[in-house]
């Protein structure tokens, strides 16, 4: 075997060699000269910068091994066009550098901030993980070439080396998995303790709610707030998706939406329009990425006159239902939040007579209530209807259990949420 090479002189290889060794360093890890004498393997240690005097005898390389620390910016660049230029040419890369904040279109399929790293530090990398790593880099390059190549080891040793990796990385996903899933629950709990904990139940009016969310956590809120002795402002927000990224919008949502200004000793309660308007503002104004909106339908109800002023964005219509008639939607236009700053919304009063009853839920209900159709538009399914005569707090029951029972595909799961009011 040639003897490895300082690299403040450069010997460009003459023939064909195993291992090529690029560095800022200046000089091979001890431990890895010694793994390469042993393993007989040819090597050759060059500065990185010396790189481009072998770019066009990259044939006499069968994989090469990277070692640097401290790159400046156009350094990586440099690396990572490096790296590309192997990649083209089938060798393999072993990377002994930190991680690079720069996109490599060969590692990803989609260029991400971070596209490649193998390990901080030479010492944390087993000599016989990285043996593994050059063999099988060698074995790849060398068989395209109709070359010989030794394997790693004898094939029992191998095959236990790998049995044995293998069972540490499924314990290490399987204890990853379970963290993962405990944080998740956590975080469903932590999402529902931003949900009321009471009712403001009186003997007029009486309140019903649910919340399912599809996952650990949700991408739906609610509210139902007392904000003078006079009125209740309530909601129902839906985040477009599920999930962890959608449950954390929602609680941006709970504090972005304001029902009310207090100045001084004195204070104003915002109308829905307002209310939806301003928390369209605040939500436009974080420019999310991944194009996450939102719907939501805000009420503002009278208690003492029994007037419902209520504005929806690009939420399902609130549904009314009344004794002795057919449930029906209150409908009325509206766009989602966070697409355009400037939106306008609008907002409409009706009068609430005793036995009435309102709903307002989130789309993932919609399989329970009724869908639209192409001849008749919005038809309330049967069996909703039925229910609608029931009190408001038997309709939300039934709504659980319905979610509770259903069977349907993963892919067609959506968080469940649903607020209604009764008036005595």
């Amino acid at each position: 075997m040639q003897e490895p090479q300082s690299t403040n002189t450069v010997e460009l290889p003459r023939n064909f060699t195993d291992v090529l060794f690029l560095t800022n360093q200046g000089q091979m890890p001890p431990e890895m000269k010694r793994l390469l004498k042993r393993k007989r393997l040819s090597c050759a240690a060059l500065p990185i910068d010396a790189y481009p005097q072998i770019r066009d005898r990259l044939d006499l390389i069968g994989t090469v091994i990277v070692d640097v620390e401290n790159l400046e910016t156009s350094q990586q660049q440099k690396l990572a066009q490096i790296i590309e230029s192997l990649e083209s040419e089938n060798i393999g890369v072993v990377l002994l550098t930190n991680r690079m904040e720069l996109p490599v279109k060969s590692f990803a399929l989609a260029p991400a901030k971070s596209s490649f790293s193998m390990t901080s530090k030479m010492e944390s990398v087993s000599i016989d993980d990285l043996w593994v790593r050059i063999s099988m880099n060698l074995a790849y390059r060398k068989k395209s070439d109709g070359i010989t190549v030794k394997p790693a080891g004898p094939p029992n040793k191998m095959h236990k080396l790998y049995r044995n990796t293998l069972a540490e990385q499924l314990h290490m996903t399987e204890a990853l998995v379970d963290n993962l899933a405990e944080q998740l629950r956590l975080a469903g709990l932590v999402q529902q303790d931003f949900l009321p904990t009471q009712l403001p139940n009186t003997d007029r009016i009486r309140w019903a709610a649910t919340f399912l969310p599809a996952e650990w956590v949700s991408g739906d809120i609610y509210n139902i707030v007392r904000i003078d002795e006079q009125h209740i402002g309530f909601y129902v927000a839906d985040v477009v998706g599920h999930g962890l990224p959608a449950a954390l919008l929602t609680i941006f949502l709970k504090q972005a939406l304001v029902m009310r200004q207090t100045v001084k000793s004195d204070y104003r309660i915002f109308g829905p329009a307002d209310v939806v308007k301003n928390l369209n503002v605040r939500m436009a104004a974080q420019k999310l990425s991944g194009y996450q909106f939102a719907t939501c339908c805000y009420c503002l109800l009278n208690t003492q006159t029994l007037e419902l002023t209520y504005c929806r964005a690009g939420h399902p219509y609130p549904i009314l239902m009344k004794p002795g008639a057919k449930p029906e939607q209150l409908e009325l236009r509206g766009s989602l939040l966070g697409v355009f700053d400037q939106a306008e919304f609008a907002e409409r009063t009706i009068q609430l007579e005793p036995g009435d009853k309102l709903l307002v839920y989130s789309d993932g209900a919609d399989r329970f209530i009724g869908g639209y159709n192409d001849q008749v538009g919005f038809h309330f399914k049967d069996e909703f209807c039925e229910l609608s005569k029931l009190s408001i707090a038997q309709i939300v029951d039934n709504l659980t259990t319905f979610a509770h029972n259903q069977r349907i595909d993963v892919s067609e799961v959506d968080d469940i949420t649903a607020v209604g009011l009764e008036i005595l």
